[in-house]
């Protein structure tokens, strides 16, 4: 057998090596929880009606979804919480559409007395998504709505 039939063979073997090496790298890198396709609806309470503020959005991640935080706050305040903070507010209920993905709610009573002393402005909602595998996504501010009169 000739040395540059040996060579092209190694180089070869070398080269499909790499190729399924890398492919196993990408095929197993873990990925962030993502956020999407989020949105807040805030109903001032209404003559003997309480009002609400809901935000959902769609959590995915290849490992699935563990638990979404949310958290509204007005920006007048200045708050501008941090992904350690999230840790300790609120849990929207996480409802799995898929084995990589939640559609999740958050829903908060708003009675006549919570509406008079609410910062009238434009408020944010943050939200901190954690996966199974224990990955973690912080989007601040994941929506924007408006409290008037």
């Amino acid at each position: 057998m000739s040395k540059r039939i040996i060579v092209s063979s190694v180089v070869g073997v070398l080269a499909l090596g790499g190729v399924a090496a890398g492919g196993l790298a990408v095929a197993s890198a873990a990925t962030k929880p993502a956020v999407e396709d989020s949105s807040v609806r805030y109903v001032a309470p209404s003559g003997d009606k309480d009002g609400s503020l809901t935000f959902t959005a769609n959590v995915s991640d290849d490992s699935g979804v563990k638990s979404l935080k949310v958290i509204a706050w007005p920006a007048s305040s200045k708050l501008d919480p941090t992904e350690a903070e999230m840790e300790h507010v609120d849990s929207a209920e996480c409802d799995s559409t898929s084995d990589e993905t939640s559609r999740c709610t958050y829903e908060l009573t708003v009675t006549k007395a919570d509406a008079a002393d609410l910062d009238k402005g434009t408020w944010y909602v943050s939200a901190l998504a954690t996966a199974k595998d224990g990955d973690t996504e912080f989007v601040s501010p994941a929506a924007t709505f408006e409290i008037t009169g």
